[in-house]
């Protein structure tokens, strides 16, 4: 329903966005100043900015596929270039008012030719190398030590990942380069914490593709997730969700097949103690447990029944409830989620939302690393920020 109140918001930004282009345009070349041309440079506008509504509404296929990844682009431009474009024209109203500068039809043009061409440019090499650094998976270290003991085993090389979110935007290079960068970690256990899908089975580019790739991570105790936000089957428009009743979301089973192929143990609000040494617990969503589950287990009831002596790793999607998992006795928190804001100045103010939004926080005697997630949701798009898998070097003493 807030998708419907915002509409009308959505095309009074882009009426604006238009008017401010076809102006800048006519000032570079009277070319620009002819019907025709403006009606062409209207229809495509008028087809940028609507791709996400109409690959929203379309049947599964290619055209849908590729409207979708159009819309998530242009959200991803509108969300530099108007802030940009608004403040330029502040900028010169102000400048205007203060007769700071000479006023006249022809300065003006000239005046608006050269901002126009700083602006366009501007948000055109922030989307640009947004959309490269998005593509690039890099490696974040962190050192840690639980003292505790863990049998025979002195140390232990996790590898987090978290936020894949598979779909429309994210396809098998991405899943390949962060194979590859866990592989690369020679990892004795590696978690996925949520958000593996992007809401719609039929978003995949190639399944079959997609879990041989997983199937190619090597680890020693294997590989293991718990389901995030995302992992549920519902139609995502702007980043509004429809279709679902909120007790009736849930994964697709498809999903749920797809990890078992591909060679990766879902966790369901439950652990499992790994080689007599180490407890590992997933659990769901805080706000969507999912199929089976109408309340997740409190950080109480997960530690109830386990041998606190040996050393507790929690899963868990969204960084929450860090004080009671602490209490709880666990040793360490891994998380996913906020993507670390994504794109600036989101890296910012993400930290206003939660206690540890990226990186590692200690809380008592656990410790706690979110990270920022392979890929995106939304825009194809990562500025501040980066896409990472986490190697977690723990040492227990």
């Amino acid at each position: 329903m807030l998708a419907v109140y915002l509409s009308p918001v959505y095309i009074l930004l882009n009426v604006y966005m238009l008017g401010w282009l076809l102006r800048w345009m006519k000032t570079c070349s009277s070319h620009f100043g002819r019907k025709s041309v403006r009606i062409v440079i209207v229809t495509v506008y008028i087809v940028l900015s609507t791709a996400v509504l109409t690959g929203f509404l379309l049947p599964a296929g290619t055209l849908e596929r590729l409207l979708k990844l159009t819309g998530n682009y242009w959200l991803g431009v509108m969300l530099y270039a108007l802030p940009v474009i608004a403040v330029a024209d502040v900028i010169r109203l102000i400048l205007q008012r203060a007769k700071r500068i000479e006023w006249s039809e022809q300065a003006g043009r000239k005046r608006l030719a050269v901002a126009g061409t700083v602006c366009i440019a501007a948000v055109a090499v922030l989307c640009i190398a947004g959309a490269v650094n998005a593509r690039i998976v890099r490696t974040t270290d962190y050192e840690i030590t639980v003292r505790k003991d863990a049998g025979e085993l002195e140390g232990l090389n996790i590898v987090l990942a978290a936020d894949l979110h598979m779909g429309y935007n994210v396809g098998c290079s991405q899943i390949e380069k962060m194979v590859d960068r866990i592989n690369e970690q020679n990892p004795d256990i590696v978690v996925l914490a949520g958000d593996i899908f992007d809401n719609e089975y039929e978003a995949l580019e190639d399944p079959g593709r997609l879990i041989s790739i997983l199937k190619g991570i090597k680890s020693t105790y294997g590989t293991y997730a718990c389901y995030g936000n995302h992992d549920i089957e519902e139609k995502i428009l702007a980043g509004f969700t429809f279709g679902n009743k909120k007790d009736k979301k849930e994964s697709d089973v498809r999903m749920d097949a797809f990890l078992e192929k591909a060679g990766i143990t879902l966790l369901r609000d439950e652990g499992v103690l790994v080689d007599d040494s180490f407890y590992l617990y997933g659990r769901p969503d805080m706000h969507r447990p999912g199929r089976g589950i109408q309340k997740r287990k409190t950080p109480e009831e997960i530690t109830e029944g386990m041998d606190k002596r040996l050393p507790i790793i929690v899963i868990d999607h969204e960084p929450a409830e860090l004080d009671e998992l602490a209490a709880a006795g666990v040793d360490v928190d891994l998380c996913g989620h906020t993507h670390n804001g994504q794109t600036f100045p989101g890296n910012l103010t993400i930290r206003l939302m939660w206690e540890n939004a990226y990186g590692y926080l200690q809380k008592g005697q656990m410790h706690n690393i979110v990270t920022s997630g392979v890929g995106v949701f939304g825009p194809y798009i990562r500025v501040g920020t980066k896409a990472e898998i986490c190697a977690v070097r723990v040492e227990f003493n």
